[in-house]
């Protein structure tokens, strides 16, 4: 079974969680200026990364909150898990 670390909970069984799509998508600054364009970017074009990527969580079956999580997409190992506002941490398997 795949566990998760949640920063809030603590290790949990993955059935606990779902998924939210990608973390640390910036909303445009100036909606009323923005391109149909670049809404369309912020709205449906997300990275299809093979390797470290930055997803958003939801421990809905526990504490309820948002949580960021540094996953390998190749292996579907976390490799960090953080709070939302934080920034992300270095993944162990990165450091010398």
């Amino acid at each position: 079974m795949l566990l998760i670390q949640c920063p809030y909970c603590g290790e949990r069984p993955e059935p606990e969680f779902v998924y939210g799509g990608q973390a640390h998508i910036a909303r445009p600054a100036h909606p009323a200026s923005t391109s149909l364009e670049e809404w369309t970017d912020y709205l449906y074009r997300r990275d299809n990364t093979r390797g470290v990527h930055a997803e958003r969580w939801r421990h809905t079956h526990g504490c309820g909150r948002f949580f960021n999580a540094l996953r390998d997409t190749g292996t579907d190992r976390f490799l960090a898990t953080y709070r939302v506002g934080e920034r992300p941490p270095e993944p162990a398997d990165a450091r010398s």
